[in-house]
């Protein structure tokens, strides 16, 4: 990034307003999916492009080709570094769905997605995860040419469930009763 687009205070204001309008909902929807609020995401983003300046005005010569992509890079790591210690963005597959009180995962509904991606993908699946069967044994039961076919169909599959998850916008609480 060239300096003098940073030269004055009205440069800098234009500039930042328009980093501002390219990262922050990008940003802001990470915090979110993270566990965040909008005041963390806007903390965390303030910070970020406080860094960002850091580095733009340092003396350092790296080349930044993508300047919201460069800040939401920041933004993660800071989210991340924020709450390591907290355990509060805990992954999905680390939480014990057996620990849920008075909840009920919705057991129609995950079936009804997982039905949408097909009767292979579903049986597929469910010697995979269900019946715990090996790769080697999935490609011999389906007729793959190799594990690697069938490791290649798992994921299509698994992929058609996401989208549809993805086309409706659906996340974890939806699939709670």
């Amino acid at each position: 990034m060239d300096n003098d687009r940073l030269s004055t205070v009205e440069l800098r204001e234009t500039f930042f307003m328009a980093l501002y309008k390219k990262a922050f909902f990008p940003v802001s929807r990470y915090v979110a999916r993270m566990g965040g609020s909008f005041e963390e995401a806007q903390d965390i983003f303030q910070d970020a492009l406080v860094i960002y300046y850091e580095k733009v005005m340092s003396a350092q010569d790296e080349i930044i080709l993508n300047e919201k992509t460069y800040v939401l890079g920041i933004a993660k790591r800071l989210w991340l570094q924020r709450y390591k210690t907290s355990g509060k963005n805990q992954p999905l597959n680390d939480y014990d769905i057996e620990a849920v009180p008075d909840e009920q995962l919705a057991t129609a509904k995950i079936l009804y997605y997982l039905e949408s991606a097909g009767k292979k993908c579903m049986e597929l699946l469910k010697a995979y995860y269900y019946d715990h069967l090996s790769v080697g044994n999935i490609a011999t039961l389906f007729g793959y040419s190799s594990t690697h076919s069938a490791t290649v169909a798992k994921y299509k599959c698994l992929e058609k469930v996401r989208e549809t998850v993805k086309e409706k916008s659906l996340n974890y609480a939806d699939f709670i009763e």
